[in-house]
């Protein structure tokens, strides 16, 4: 793989100098006939479409050198051992960028399916440090709150997520987030916590399996503690009209 983004840099190299070469060519001929000023401009457009270009071209690499190491990371089952450094590796080449950015996610994922919390927490906490603003913010965040859950730093674990779910309270993995901050309520017995939480989820995904996996976990959790049982309906109105029919029966 090294060798052939070597290669294509080097193809690149020796493409960009004949495009030099023309472009001063003709601004030279454009110069001539139409003045310096509006060949400037011209110059100028060219080399921004230019750059555009190049970008969108970068764009395409950074695409491919991902899906290779994901191709070849996430073969059968599991995650291969070194996955995390290949995806570092293409954060590295890539910087500031949404596959970058992607990369370091994949990172942290393949650090915590290794059980390496500590080392996965750091690579969200980077993303969340170097990519303010991208739309994979709540997947960072969710990353730091499991890290956190997973080395039973309860307390902070439960900050992280109370804090993705006050901040972004329309992201993808916001549902997620309120079902393992339900989980820690019941941990830290803060059962009514709990099972206002997991009813919140039911409520807002009632189809879902995340929805119904809340609905039977708050079954279970009233079974075994019935006074948190939601209250009963209070009883219908009863009708305060007078029943006329005996009276009239009588005269």
């Amino acid at each position: 793989m090294a060798n052939s983004i070597v290669y294509k840099n080097m193809e690149s190299e020796v493409t960009e100098l004949p495009l030099a070469d023309r472009l001063w060519d003709w601004f030279e001929t454009y110069k001539r006939q139409a003045g310096i000023a509006t060949a400037v401009i011209a110059v100028a457009a060219l080399v921004i479409w230019f750059i555009l270009w190049r970008q969108e071209q970068k764009q395409v690499a950074a695409g491919t050198a991902l899906s290779q190491v994901v191709a070849a990371q996430f073969e059968g089952a599991g995650v291969h051992p070194g996955a995390a450094d290949a995806f570092l590796k293409v954060a590295k080449d890539y910087p500031n960028s949404v596959t970058g950015a992607r990369a370091l996610l994949l990172a942290g994922a393949s650090f915590f399916a290794e059980q390496k919390y500590t080392d996965a927490q750091a690579q969200f906490e980077r993303f969340i440090h170097e990519y303010q603003g991208s739309p994979f913010m709540g997947e960072a965040q969710f990353g730091v709150a499991s890290c956190l859950d997973a080395q039973n730093k309860t307390d902070q674990a439960a900050a992280a997520y109370k804090d993705l779910i006050t901040r972004r309270p329309n992201d993808v993995f916001v549902p997620q987030a309120k079902f393992a901050l339900a989980r820690l309520y019941e941990s830290q017995n803060k059962l009514e916590q709990a099972r206002d939480m997991y009813q919140d989820i039911e409520r807002a995904a009632p189809f879902t399996s995340m929805g119904n996996e809340a609905g039977v976990r708050l079954e279970e959790l009233i079974a075994k503690n019935p006074s948190l049982a939601p209250a009963p309906p209070p009883p219908a109105a009863t009708s305060t009209v007078t029943n006329l029919a005996p009276l009239l029966e009588k005269k």
